[in-house]
Formats: C-alpha cells, sequence, structure tokens
C-alpha cells in the first residue's frame, strides 16, 4: 500500500511539473485540476527539481557569460561585471555590432540606476556615442549630466564629449554641464589660466561631486588602436614621450601605464580633465568596452582602482581573465 501510495505521488508530481512548466497552467488551475491544495502543488513542484525530474539549464552562450562575470567580480572585486554574448543563432557579431550591444547593456545600467538628484560624469567617445543613443527613450529623472574633459580638437562632431552629455542630458530630462575649451591646454600656464577662470571655476568644483561616472577606453598598447592618437590630438614628440612612459591606454584624456598610473608626460598639468584621485573617490565608475584587444588596458584600469563596474563582451572578458 505504501508503495501505490508512492508511485501515485510520482504520478501526480509528474502532472503537476508538466503543466506548470511545460503547459504554463498556474499553481491555482493546476489545483483545482487535480484535486490537491495550492501548497501542495508548490511542494510538488519543488520536489521535481529536488529529484531531477525538473531540471534548469542556461544555454550557451549565456551560461559562459554569466561564469565569467562571477570569476571576473571576485578576482578584482568589482560591485558588477555584466559580460555581453557575441553569439545569435549562426551569427557572430562583427566588431561594430559587439560595441552596440555592449554600449546597450551599459546605457541599460546606467538607466537602473540613476536617480533624481545624481550628477552624472561622461566621457567621449564611439562607445559612449552608441551608449547614449541607446537611452532613448528614457525614464526622467532629475539628474545632471557633467563632462568630466575638455573637448577634442577636429573631432567628430557626434562624438564631441559636449554633444553627448547635453543628448544624455535631454534623455534623462535633467540639466548638463559641459567644460567649454579644449582638453589640451598649449601649455601648462594656459591649462592654469583656464583652471583660475571665475566661469570655469565652478564647473571643475562639481567634478568632485560627480557620483556615478561612465567611460570607455583607448588602447595604446600593445597595438594603438585609439581616437586620440588617429584624431590629430598627438603630435608625434608627445606620441613618442607617451610610449616612452609604457602607456596602456588613454582614458578620460588622461594617460594611463600598465600599473594603472597616469603618465607622467609633458601632457599630464595640460590636460582639461578630472584627476586620477578625484576620479577614484566616485562612488560608482561604469567602463564599458568592447573587443580583446582592450584586455591590457582593463586590466591598467583595474589595477589602478579605476573601475566598479565593468560592461564588456565575452571576447574581451575572456581574454581580460587570461592574463
Amino acid at each position: 500500500m505504501k508503495s501505490e501510495v508512492y508511485n501515485q505521488s510520482v504520478c501526480i508530481m509528474d502532472s503537476v511539473a508538466y503543466l506548470y512548466y511545460i503547459e504554463k497552467r498556474t499553481l491555482a488551475e493546476i489545483s483545482q485540476d487535480l484535486g490537491i491544495s495550492k501548497p501542495t502543488v508548490s511542494r510538488l513542484l519543488k520536489r521535481a527539481v529536488d529529484e531531477g525530474v525538473v531540471e534548469f539549464k542556461i544555454s550557451k552562450p549565456f551560461a559562459d557569460c554569466i561564469d565569467l562575470e562571477k570569476k571576473i567580480m571576485s578576482r578584482y572585486g568589482l560591485k558588477s561585471v555584466i559580460v555581453v554574448p557575441v553569439l545569435e543563432p549562426e551569427k557572430l557579431l562583427n566588431p561594430e555590432e559587439t560595441k552596440k550591444r555592449v554600449a546597450l547593456e551599459g546605457a541599460r545600467y546606467v538607466q537602473r540606476i540613476v536617480t533624481d538628484d545624481d550628477i552624472l560624469g561622461m566621457s567621449w567617445g564611439g562607445t559612449m556615442y552608441h551608449l547614449i543613443q541607446y537611452l532613448n527613450p528614457c525614464r526622467k529623472v532629475n539628474a545632471k549630466v557633467i563632462t568630466m574633459h575638455g573637448s577634442i580638437a577636429d573631432c567628430d562632431e557626434k562624438l564631441a564629449v559636449n554633444n553627448l552629455v547635453r543628448r544624455a542630458a535631454m534623455a534623462f530630462g535633467g540639466k548638463n554641464v559641459s567644460i567649454c575649451a579644449n582638453g589640451l591646454a598649449d601649455s601648462r600656464d594656459h591649462c592654469r589660466q583656464i583652471q583660475d577662470d571665475a566661469k570655469f571655476q565652478k564647473i571643475f568644483s562639481l567634478l568632485k561631486y560627480i557620483n556615478i561616472s561612465v567611460s570607455g577606453v583607448g588602447v595604446f598598447y600593445p597595438s594603438v588602436d585609439s581616437l586620440l592618437a588617429s584624431s590629430g590630438y598627438l603630435k608625434p614628440h608627445e606620441m613618442k614621450e607617451l610610449i616612452e612612459q609604457k602607456v596602456c591606454c588613454d582614458f578620460a584624456l588622461r594617460f594611463i601605464n600598465r600599473d594603472g598610473q597616469e603618465c607622467e608626460s609633458s601632457l599630464k598639468d595640460r590636460t582639461l580633465s578630472i584627476g586620477l584621485d578625484t576620479y577614484r573617490q566616485i562612488p560608482c565608475k561604469i567602463v564599458v568596452a568592447s573587443g580583446s584587444k582592450k584586455a591590457h588596458a582593463i586590466r591598467a584600469l583595474l589595477k589602478g582602482n579605476l573601475v566598479d563596474v565593468l560592461v564588456i563582451d565575452y571576447y574581451l572578458a575572456s581574454a581580460l581573465y587570461a592574463l
């Protein structure tokens, strides 16, 4: 008799699992159809999982991405890591599609966390351009969006940081604040004059109140793949100086070496950008990047304590974890 009761309960368990997971029936419907209580339905569903009747599987590539997220977050002590799949059914995303997919996830993350009265700092670049494209439509918050550095002469207008923060502020329904001066001054004295100018002092004073930042990163090592390097921003002797300083990447117009510290070049005191000591104090520092060639750059930022949240693609995550 005991065996018959057991077999019957197994059959009911199978039926409950099938109705719930395959036919998408509700607990109330299953309870009524089988003549058992809703608590019994819940217990049988749990038992179906415990006994292996029902198994949950996250298919590739999503499981691999989640695994890398956990490993990278644990290794570097980050608040959050989002690893974006680069595969679709029978299709591998090309670099531009990958950049857009990563930018989309970055935009969604920013939208989830930004609230009224936040001060959001942004840098320039192609990834930032796509990220801001995905902020529309966006829930409205009374946030302030501020440039973390000056402008880049002769850069593509759509990538210009002043335009990016203006559009981001429009998407959120907030205000924008821009440093309306070239990011690289002619001399150290000229840079100080700009910083001491009354109309700029208020803007620069806001930088220390940024509580969320969003940035991309340009690559100088092991090979050069940076918009700053290709835009005419750097003169040949400046590029040579940076290479001698073992530059690894550019970040908000600051040049970072492989240890995550700013290169001690002649550019440092001519640059109108948030200082790294101030930047490190930002509570939520988000970096969004794609492409395995950026692995060394991301590791340099991590070494320099310049990242809290990392949004990257699967191949970049794999390359980073392998270093």
